[in-house]
Order: structure tokens, then C-alpha cells, then sequence
């Protein structure tokens, strides 16, 4: 019973810990929902939507909505020295939230976009490597314009570097300023490329994004993270079936253990049985002698098997002992994240199942004759 709490836990603390980082890893680069104008094939090219329209503000007042920050994406080319890449140059202004990104920072600062124009960028650590870029180095950008125009070129400063750990974004994504995005396209200040909204809990993103679709003008289309990244979250769902087999198999392992005992301890007690039972004692009576002592050690499994768990949790949370490949699992650690909801039904759960299913052989009891029972040897 110990052990198989102590791996229920694990199970469900990493299993849900994967989970939660991972999806606040996309919430911090994307936002829970993203608002664009509609295209019929997809791009990296924003097309201009108006910062000056009533459902920026209606947007605020629905219930669930944190912040709305606005954004413009642009596909382009890097080049230093002789190496090129191809990347999206993702604008951000003053009002967009950092807290994302300044945890993935692994080396110098992100910039200050505030109204005045900044020719700072920070870059992926893979796209650093794979063009030989530092801190402080000059990089310059191309970006295509329709034949027989040349590419426009634009230089920036290499400010910072982050790690997500997710490929899609590693892979292409640079953090500049807004502006550089508004020239480019010859917007004015008062044009983005689109909306990221912020909500407060993850679980509502489906009932609000129907709520902001519903806010938004027809030619604009609001979509969620999960149907944005609709193959990581069909991955991470994998996640809940192998949570709910393999503490379906540690219950059933260590009920029927359980069940096995309960049995052992009738049978050498079956000369006390057929006592009580001379001296007037109940079937019922007996009965509940046999399901308190094994209840009692259930719970002592129960008890032993979470301080075990817990505590492995603890230490794994604190220390990051177990590494993981971050190419393969977006991280580079084992994370935890245990729900006290979850810890409190996964105990009481364990616990009644396992007595329940301890009634049954039990009931053995009532098959037992007292003048054979005393005879027994």
C-alpha cells in the first residue's frame, strides 16, 4: 500500500507538473488567446487591425480577462557574417508582460520598448549558436518585398537570450520592438498585427474565447491556445491516460494485496472466530473486528506511502535532481505540480475503494462454523 501510494503521487505530480509547465510556456509566448485578422492560408505576415475600436475595451470587462497586449509578427531573414536564418521578427511594445520571457532568459537583458524606437532584439539560444551571435553583437535583417523590389534591410543589437525549450519557438522566433514592425509595413502607431488576451485560469480559455469572438468584429477571428497548438496540447492529453492507468494499476495491486491479507488474517484466526461466535458474538461484530485491523493497515500504508511521496516531490521541486531531454520533453527537468485537491481525493479514494473491497472477504466470516472453527488447527 506504501508503494503504491509513493508512485501515485509521483505519477500524479509530474504528470500534471509536465503539463502545467509546458502550457505556461505557450501562455507566455502566445497568451491564451490570440486575435488576427482572418486569412484563408497561414502566415507569419500580420495584416493591420486598428488599436482605436470599442471591443479593445469591451474586452477588458468580460470576467476572466487579465490584460490585453498587442502585437505585429513579420517573416525575415538573419544574417552575420556569411550565415543566414530564417526567422519571424515578433514586435512587442511598453505593455506587453515580461514575466514569461524574463524566466527564460539565460544571458543579458530584454529591452525597454517604450514609445521611442529600440534597435535591441533578443534571440533563441539556438538561433544564437547556429549564427555564432553573442551579447552586444550587430546582426542585420532582411525582409522580401514583392519583385522587382529589393529586400528592406534593418540592423539591430543583440540584447538577450532566451530558452524556451519548445522547438516551434526556438527555432523562430526573434523579440523586437513594435515599431520597427509599423514602419516596415508602413503603419501608423495606431495599427498591430493583432491581440494577445490574458485570462486567469487556464480551464475557462474554450467559454472565453466564445465570449471574445463574440465581442469582435466579423473580419476578425479569435482563437485559443489550444487549437493554435493543437498538436502539443493533443500530446499533453496523452499525459491524463497514462496518470489514470497507472494509478488504476497501483489500486488494484495493492487492493488485492490488501484483500490477500485480510484473508491470511481470517484464516489464522479462525479458532478465535468460532470463539466470539460461542460466546454470542454477531457475524456482523466479527466482521468489523477483521475490516478495523485491516483499515488500520491500510491507513499506516497510506500514511508511510505520502510522507515518502511527498517528500520526494519536495526535493525534486527544490533541487531538480532528475533531468529530463529538453529536445524531447520541452524541459529540462522533471517538474512538479501537485494539485491539494488531487492529493486529497487520490487518499480518500485509495482509502474507500480498498475498504469496500475489503467487505468481500469479510464475508467469509459468516461461513464459519463455531464448533468446527474451535476444532481448527
Amino acid at each position: 500500500m506504501a508503494m503504491g501510494m509513493i508512485l501515485m503521487i509521483i505519477t500524479i505530480a509530474t504528470g500534471t507538473g509536465l503539463q502545467q509547465r509546458i502550457k505556461d510556456k505557450i501562455i507566455g509566448f502566445t497568451g491564451h488567446i490570440k486575435i488576427s485578422r482572418y486569412v484563408a492560408n497561414e502566415s507569419y505576415e500580420t495584416l493591420p487591425i486598428s488599436i482605436e475600436q470599442d471591443f479593445v475595451s469591451q474586452l477588458t470587462d468580460i470576467q476572466g480577462v487579465t490584460a490585453i497586449q498587442p502585437f505585429a509578427t513579420k517573416a525575415g531573414i538573419l544574417k552575420a557574417n556569411e550565415d543566414f536564418e530564417g526567422v519571424v521578427l515578433k514586435g512587442i511594445d511598453q505593455s506587453y508582460s515580461l514575466d514569461f520571457l524574463q524566466s527564460a532568459m539565460i544571458e543579458g537583458t530584454i529591452p525597454s520598448y517604450t514609445q521611442t524606437r529600440n534597435d535591441s532584439i533578443i534571440l533563441s539560444k539556438e538561433i544564437a549558436n547556429n549564427l555564432n551571435l553573442g551579447i552586444g553583437d550587430r546582426v542585420e535583417m532582411y525582409f522580401l518585398r514583392a519583385a522587382p523590389k529589393p529586400p528592406r534591410l534593418r540592423k539591430f543589437y543583440i540584447s538577450g537570450i532566451f530558452e524556451t525549450g519548445l522547438e516551434d519557438f526556438d527555432k523562430v522566433f526573434t523579440i523586437g520592438h513594435l515599431k520597427h514592425i509599423q514602419i516596415l509595413n508602413k503603419w501608423d502607431d495606431t495599427y498591430v498585427g493583432g491581440f494577445e488576451v490574458l485570462i486567469d485560469d487556464f480551464e475557462n480559455i474554450k467559454s472565453l474565447t466564445q465570449e471574445v469572438r463574440s465581442e469582435i468584429p466579423y473580419d476578425l477571428e479569435a482563437q485559443g491556445a489550444e487549437s493554435i497548438h493543437e498538436r502539443i496540447f493533443q500530446w499533453l492529453a496523452l499525459f491524463d491516460i497514462n496518470i489514470a492507468l497507472i494509478i488504476g494499476i497501483m489500486i488494484a495491486v495493492a487492493t488485492l494485496n490488501m484483500v490477500s491479507v485480510l484473508l491470511i488474517l481470517i484464516l489464522e484466526r479462525t479458532q478465535m472466530i468460532g470463539i466470539l461466535k460461542a460466546v454470542g458474538a454477531s457475524n456482523s461484530t466479527v466482521r468489523n473486528i477483521f475490516l478495523y485491523q485491516a483499515t488500520y493497515l491500510v491507513s499506516r500504508g497510506l500514511i508511510v506511502g505520502n510522507v515518502i511521496g511527498l517528500a520526494f516531490c519536495f526535493l525534486q521541486a527544490q533541487f531538480g535532481w532528475i533531468k529530463l531531454d529538453q529536445t524531447t520533453y520541452h524541459v529540462s527537468q522533471v517538474p512538479i505540480h501537485l494539485n491539494p485537491l488531487h492529493w486529497i481525493l487520490l487518499n480518500v479514494g485509495t482509502l474507500l475503494l480498498s475498504y469496500t473491497l475489503l467487505i468481500i472477504p469479510s464475508l467469509l466470516v459468516a461461513r464459519i462454523r463455531p464448533v468446527k472453527a474451535i476444532r481448527f488447527d
